[in-house]
């Protein structure tokens, strides 16, 4: 049997997703401890997938910028591991919502509404939908500087926005359903944790 792009997404996300799991042997759909067997669009997995995908597109975003905008080694790893694992992550996460059959946009909602915070988000102000998100100001003032300006608001930046991702991931980490979009989350609050401690010695490495 033939399978069209669409069917063949959503086996690409569930082999991601095994392999990022470490080896497990269920997917996100299947043999869930508490809830529906399907993620229904109201759900907690559900919008996560959604709102983190979104959020993960600007850290992608931000990365290629600095990444253009110095020459600094250091910076440049940083920003393409940041990019590399984020952008891979955004896929596996589109990849569930093709998988459940789910609207990649739920038109109408707030963001992080599946945290109980819809009323919170940012709502859109300047292109930032969601906390930590940068405005298009800030995105403005990182494509116009360069060298050791550039990497400091990129740190700064990025900085921000892992402490709001880390924030939305551990609202998943407490209310998706067990499986690998939970082990997911967590590992993304273990890895921004990290990295937020790397990007505050680098920012005082900067005398910022």
């Amino acid at each position: 049997m033939k399978l069209n792009r669409t069917q063949w997404a959503s086996v690409t996300a569930v082999v991601l997703a095994l392999l990022f799991a470490g080896g497990a042997v269920t997917v996100a759909s299947a043999d869930r401890d508490n809830g529906p067997a399907t993620p229904t669009t109201e759900s907690a997995d559900a919008g996560f997938a959604r709102d983190m995908a979104v959020h993960h597109q600007q850290a992608v975003e931000m990365s290629f910028i600095v990444r253009d905008r110095t020459q600094d080694e250091a910076v440049r790893r940083l920003a393409y591991d940041i990019a590399n694992t984020q952008a891979n992550q955004r896929g596996m996460m589109l990849g569930w919502l093709d998988m459940w059959g789910l609207p990649k946009v739920q038109s109408g909602v707030e963001p992080m509404t599946w945290m109980g915070m819809g009323d919170m988000a940012m709502g859109g102000e300047d292109g930032a939908l969601m906390p930590g998100m940068a405005t298009r100001a800030d995105l403005d003032r990182l494509r116009k500087a360069s060298g050791k300006d550039a990497e400091v608001l990129y740190l700064k930046l990025m900085t921000e926005h892992h402490k709001g991702g880390i924030h939305m991931a551990q609202g998943c980490v407490e209310r998706c359903v067990p499986g690998v979009e939970r082990d997911l989350a967590q590992g993304m609050v273990d890895a921004q944790q990290s990295e937020i401690k790397l990007m505050a010695d680098m920012l005082k490495e900067r005398g910022a």
